[in-house]
């Protein structure tokens, strides 16, 4: 029976399942020259180029998101705890 390929391309898509290394991790999320996305060091699809400013760009927007949702999440529960709830039942 032939071995699977550990790694390669499936469908555009890389995948690279072989045991990871500290020197592999590292290189992977940081590569100058390149764009903003590669290949992730282990696992299927891309990652953030931690060296294009785009990604950071990217980064900053997300952590904004996150924050503002978070704090609109904490100020539904505070409104919802103080007004009481009418349940309408029809026969």
């Amino acid at each position: 029976m032939p071995e699977k390929p550990q790694s390669g391309k499936l469908f555009g898509i890389p995948y690279n399942f072989e045991r990871p290394s500290i020197g592999r991790m590292m290189s992977s999320y940081w590569q100058p020259g390149k764009g903003m996305l590669v290949e992730k060091p282990f696992g299927v699809g891309y990652t953030l180029n931690l060296a294009n400013w785009r990604s950071w760009l990217v980064l900053g927007v997300a952590a904004a998101l996150f924050y503002q949702q978070q704090g609109s999440a904490e100020s539904i529960d505070e409104d919802e705890a103080d007004e009481p709830v009418e349940v309408v039942v029809d026969e």
